[in-house]
């Protein structure tokens, strides 16, 4: 039986998502944060070893990575849906867009969550002056402009067409769910951002995504 590991506000919630819309059977196994460390918990490293999700164990294979187990379901369950047909131009744009979730959209969004915490954890009273100053520096050198140059981009790219990787829905748009939902929670991705905020809205719409928050919880924290 294929079973989802899934940790609550974790990047698993694009696999969640992907089989309700695969309409697949799989059974879900639910892991709770740690609410000070916010890590995940120990019984995740007895699937994996870096004890993260998502995981999936589908009977010998066990497998991590967001982009490597949306490719792994496509392939070996799709049947040609939630892809473009290999070779076209459109399957470029899908393969592009499934990579850049992570390997580019992500790290600005991780280091703002980073920088934010020291900014904000608890502290001596004589240390948070200097971890307030670091933090703001890095904010305002290096990590907002970053996110505004990545926010930017994605705005552009969805004027060319309805979803990432084409006028069709695909896995793609699954997986650049995530950085999209993580900029609107905490990188200041709003209305002056049309096409990004109607995306989210369109993808909140879908009955999938839907049956996937109604098992797995919210995507972000407080939403």
């Amino acid at each position: 039986m294929l079973t989802l590991h899934h940790l609550d506000h974790s990047r698993s919630q694009r696999v969640l998502w992907l089989l309700e819309e695969l309409e697949l059977p799989y059974e879900i196994k639910l892991y709770t944060r740690d609410r000070q460390t916010m890590l995940g918990p120990a019984e995740l490293k007895k699937v994996h070893p870096l004890g993260k999700s998502p995981v999936i164990t589908d009977g010998e294979l066990t497998l991590a990575e967001s982009a490597a187990i949306l490719e792994y379901l496509l392939d070996r369950y799709g049947s040609g849906r939630l892809a473009p047909p290999a070779g076209s131009s459109e399957y470029l744009r899908f393969r592009y867009w499934m990579h850049y979730a992570e390997g580019s959209a992500m790290p600005p969004l991780l280091l703002k969550l980073v920088f934010d915490r020291v900014a904000n954890g608890p502290m001596p009273f004589f240390v948070r002056p200097v971890a307030m100053a670091i933090a703001n520096g890095a904010n305002k050198a290096f990590i907002g402009p970053q996110l505004k140059l990545h926010l930017d981009y994605m705005e552009s790219e969805l004027g060319k067409s309805l979803w990432f990787a084409g006028d069709e829905f695909s896995a793609a748009d699954i997986q650049m769910s995530f950085p999209l939902e993580a900029a609107q929670s905490r990188a200041g991705l709003d209305a002056s951002r049309p096409r990004l905020s109607a995306f989210l809205q369109r993808i909140r719409e879908r009955p999938a995504y839907q049956r996937a928050i109604a098992r797995g919880g919210p995507v972000m924290p407080g939403r």
